[in-house]
């Protein structure tokens, strides 16, 4: 066969291999055989990392600019041939370098969008370098607890944990999991595996921990917690954990690189706030319908840390401030809270200032942003209290509460404050545009946006009530017995249960709350025709040494309602479970129906990653601090897929047909989130028209990588149909 007759038949994947193999001889090599074949636009980055043994599968590719008004990264992940590509760089100059499992950082690569770069993997030169890249949940899973037969405690004469924990299972939470350390800050990460140097001498790692929980404007609390659980036990514990690792024990398993899915997303992330502050919560959108404030601002709150909202516009990368106010000048400041010892790192100075603590949000349909946060100071108005003709003060009376409520409307740009009688923490809306909230502590606390709006009352616009159980069965509310006194067969009992998670449920527009604790719950309340005086609620808690249930857990935090009415909460005892009523087999009211009544309606999936050493109570030393379910699917993988903050994973987790995705953030480590939301900005537009969108949340932004001087940063998951998708 002649050489002319040869070329028609070859394909295109033969063309390109056959012209790789040509510039295999002047150079090109692999990476110039498997590059040539990415298409790429003016505003892409792509190319092939290669390492010693060839192409690096399943390793990110990082692209940073500071060149733009706020600092943007964008992070991708290699295909099975070491392919990447980096899409939608907006134009300036870039560092491109390689960081994956097994690696250390190539060596940073300068270069600017529509230019193919080849990069070299550096492989890590022992299991130590290689180890300093993993989550910080493989550096946790080497704490060592206390064996379940030190339980309950026997305090400090005994065993030196408190008789209040009862088992293992209050332990991890109470101390570790997402009511204790990791409830504020991640713990595995470089900053807290290690005591830093700045913190000073000392005799025995147990005295530096109990000097170092200390520091800070949080060091009265964290104190606080380690007495309240047996002090010198739980020092011992973290003391053990740290002094394992500096002799040189290393995580017992080695995570795996991104598969599948998990190599099809696409990470931007744009700096915001400032270096002293920390995030708790952003907003994006409506929950209830994703394409409210397509393209438009990212709202973030600055819990208890200043007094502003960090603003992120994407579409110009810029970063600004919403400044937020309050009702009464003596309103609370955390200012007013100095440091319990120097930190390491801010010495004696009192970094957080705000007065309206701003905690959480929700977006309504005209991307109005309502806000929890403080507007005076504790003492709650005469209306809120005994004597007042407001039909739940009449009910319930309230004298005091915490945060209140703020409102932004970003088409004028005035910020409101709003009173409410009970406190507030999260807050969702439900389909008539009426707010549901925690941190009312004994009562679920209501207020009718639209009333408010048309009438600039908000006394009117709001409303509460306590938590009541159907003991007797009847299907309405009678009197009830309080939470202190044994069932009465004729009347209801009121329940102590405050909300921490709240979401109404688009099934029924029943309200679902979850409640710490252990084993903890969560309760469903019916507002009736008149909720002040109809509310009834139903118990549900976690299968907790209950025969009938086959995987046991505890400690809801978080929690969200799919399109289906099922609710999915994240538990401190490593799992991302399910609660659905319809599976209950018994009565939902009634004097039985009380709390353990229906395991066979919960399912709990264990989180991915290791579990802690001795580790009995718990599935995984993940740490889920809240969960979103995405309903309208934002984020690409589909309808109502739960997702958790793996705050240990440092990733988004998402459970997809049953099987859990770990979506990494690579860089800066140390990602740790707390809230997220959906939206899509152009329902046309593919992959690209939608995201998830969360932020850095923890408490100590200055224990990510980069340490002092770093900020929290707002961050977008995308994902594409092929890691080469532009």
């Amino acid at each position: 066969m002649t050489r002319k007759a040869l070329y028609p038949r070859l394909t295109v994947i033969a063309i390109f291999a056959f012209v790789a193999a040509l510039l295999t001889g002047f150079g090109g090599g692999v990476a110039a055989q498997q590059g040539a074949a990415i298409a790429i636009d003016n505003d892409d980055v792509s190319g092939v990392v290669t390492g010693p043994r060839g192409p690096e599968a399943g390793v990110w590719v990082i692209a940073e600019t500071k060149e733009l008004p706020t600092a943007l990264r964008k992070i991708v992940v290699t295909d099975g041939q070491g392919r990447y590509l980096l899409p939608d760089l907006p134009g300036a100059n870039y560092d491109v370098w390689v960081r994956g499992y097994g690696l250390v950082d190539s060596q940073k690569i300068k270069t600017t969008p529509g230019k193919v770069v080849n990069l070299t993997a550096v492989a890590a030169r022992d299991a130590r370098a290689a180890a300093e890249y993993y989550p910080a949940q493989y550096w946790l899973s080497l704490l060592q607890l206390p064996p379940k037969t030190d339980f309950p405690g026997t305090g400090p004469g005994g065993n030196g944990i408190s008789p209040n924990m009862k088992s293992q299972g209050d332990w991890i939470r109470n101390i570790i999991n997402t009511d204790g350390c990791t409830g504020c800050h991640q713990m595995g990460n470089k900053a807290t595996r290690e005591i830093p140097r700045e913190l000073g001498t000392f005799e025995t790692s147990v005295a530096a921990w109990d000097r170092r929980i200390q520091s800070g404007q949080a060091g009265g609390g964290m104190s606080n917690r380690f007495t309240q659980v047996g002090r010198q036990r739980a020092l011992g514990m973290w003391a053990d954990w740290s002094d394992r690792i500096a002799a040189g024990e290393l995580p017992a398993v080695a995570p795996p690189r991104p598969q599948g899915a998990e190599r099809n997303v696409v990470i931007t992330m744009w700096d915001w706030a400032d270096p002293k502050v920390y995030l708790h919560d952003e907003i994006a959108s409506d929950k209830r319908n994703p394409r409210i404030n397509a393209n438009g601002p990212i709202y973030g709150a600055l819990e208890a840390s200043a007094d502003y909202m960090p603003v992120v516009e994407p579409g110009s990368n810029t970063a600004s401030q919403v400044k937020l106010t309050v009702r009464d000048p003596k309103t609370p400041s955390e200012a007013n809270t100095p440091p319990a010892a120097a930190s390491p790192f801010w010495g004696d100075e009192v970094i957080w200032t705000s007065q309206a603590n701003a905690h959480s949000f929700a977006m309504d349909e005209q991307s109005r942003v309502w806000i929890a946060a403080r507007v005076r100071q504790n003492q709650t108005s005469s209306f809120c209290r005994d004597g007042s003709s407001h039909p739940s003060a009449q009910a319930f009376p309230i004298e005091q509460s915490g945060r209140q409520m703020q409102l932004y409307d970003p088409k004028t740009k005035q910020v409101t404050t709003i009173d409410t009688c009970f406190g507030t923490h999260h807050l969702n809306l439900d389909k008539n545009g009426t707010l549901w909230f925690t941190g009312g502590g004994p009562v679920e606390g209501w207020f009718n946006t639209k009333v408010y709006l048309e009438t600039k009352d908000e006394q009117k616009a709001q409303g509460w009530t306590v938590f009541v159980l159907d003991t007797n069965g009847n299907e309405r509310r009678d009197a009830y017995v309080e939470p202190d006194q044994p069932i009465d067969p004729t009347k209801d009992k009121r329940i102590n249960t405050p909300f921490y998670g709240v979401a109404p449920s688009p099934v029924d527009g029943s309200i679902w709350g979850s409640v710490l604790g252990v084993p903890g719950s969560l309760v469903r309340l019916s507002p009736g025709s008149n909720p002040p005086s109809t509310a009834l609620s139903e118990i549900y808690e976690v299968p907790w040494n209950n025969p009938k249930a086959p995987v046991q857990g505890f400690a809801p935090r978080g929690m969200d309602v799919d399109s289906n009415g099922v609710v999915w909460t994240v538990l401190s005892s490593g799992h991302h479970a399910s609660f659905d009523r319809r599976k209950c087999t018994g009565p939902l009211n009634g004097p039985t129906a009380t709390g353990q009544h229906c395991p066979e309606g919960w399912t709990l999936h264990t989180l991915p990653g290791p579990n802690y050493k001795g580790a009995v109570d718990s599935g995984s030393a993940d740490s889920a601090y809240y969960n979103f379910v995405d309903r309208f699917d934002t984020l690409g993988m589909g309808s109502n897929v739960p997702l958790a903050t793996g705050n240990g994973s440092e990733g988004l987790v998402a459970l997809v047909n049953g099987k859990f995705l770990t979506f990494r953030v690579p860089y800066p480590m140390g990602f740790y989130a707390k809230g997220m939301d959906g939206r899509i900005d152009d329902p046309n537009a593919g992959w690209k028209g939608k995201g998830i969108w969360t932020t850095f949340a923890t408490r100590a932004p200055f224990h990510m990588e980069g340490g002092k001087g770093t900020t929290s940063k707002i961050v977008k998951f995308q994902i594409r149909p092929t890691p080469l998708a532009k």
